[in-house]
């Protein structure tokens, strides 16, 4: 999904011809990727920073596997499954976890969100999830296919993804999103009446800047009301990350409250 990493969140290293082998979370993980097109960026990082404790949790679109494994690493007790359309990924987000020694715990599944493999089953206590930005026809789609994929909502709308996330998620499990602000008033509506206790966490990317990107918390079957949360700013104003976000990004724990 969207985001970029730089040298202080990765460091890329020779791999195959067609990817490169990356270190995340300050170098606790190691990391597969696609040299060129759809490759994990800081988004995955942080919404997995932002996961509370939970015992079994699934990562809709897991890509490469990149949120799923920083939960599992910061969580030792939490059981995790991906779903991933895309064949490549699916295979690279397999080998991150053998990589890194998460077999017991990560299981990677090929298949549509649509259409969800019969061994994916539901009742998690958390769903994450980071859904194509872009409506279909609002943006200008990646030449890369993979890119584009993971940029531009598809036959899997904004609409789909809230629904099959709630369809997975147990009675009062938790949906964590990480999106765009201009979608705010569309995740909202598509939450009314099916979620509740819903966090708004802004990312800003500087002090006194528009936030880029917001982290959406939410309980499913809940009425309580919706709390717009302070946020974090990501970077000084000389291009350093915060105190906090680099703490985030070497694998703390993102409170959302």
């Amino acid at each position: 999904m969207p985001g970029s990493m730089s040298g202080r969140e990765a460091t890329a290293g020779p791999a195959r011809d067609d990817t490169s082998e990356d270190a995340i979370l300050g170098g606790q993980l190691r990391l597969r990727q696609p040299a060129k097109g759809y490759r994990a960026g800081i988004d995955p990082i942080f919404l997995a920073a932002a996961a509370p404790a939970s015992a079994r949790a699934l990562d809709l679109g897991c890509g490469v596997g990149a949120a799923a494994l920083c939960l599992a690493r910061r969580l030792p007790e939490v059981e995790v499954a991906g779903l991933e359309i895309q064949p490549g990924l699916a295979a690279l987000a397999r080998e991150n976890v053998r990589l890194n020694g998460l077999e017991a715990r990560i299981g990677i599944h090929e298949g549509d969100l649509l259409r969800p493999p019969m061994l994916l089953s539901g009742d998690f206590d958390l769903v994450m999830a980071n859904p194509p930005f872009h409506a279909a026809g609002q943006a200008t789609s990646p030449a890369d296919p993979g890119r584009a994929r993971g940029h531009v909502e598809g036959a899997a709308d904004l609409a789909r993804w809230i629904s099959k996330a709630l369809k997975f998620a147990g009675p009062k499990g938790l949906l964590l999103l990480i999106h765009r602000p201009e979608r705010l008033g569309d995740l909202l509506a598509l939450l009314e009446g099916r979620a509740g206790g819903i966090t708004v966490f802004p990312l800003w990317p500087g002090a006194g800047r528009p936030a880029r990107r917001i982290l959406i918390l939410a309980r499913k079957g809940s009425a309580a009301p919706m709390t717009l949360a302070a946020g974090l700013v990501l970077h000084e104003a000389d291009g350093r990350y915060t105190t906090a976000a680099d703490a985030i990004l070497r694998g703390a724990a993102l409170d959302l409250a």
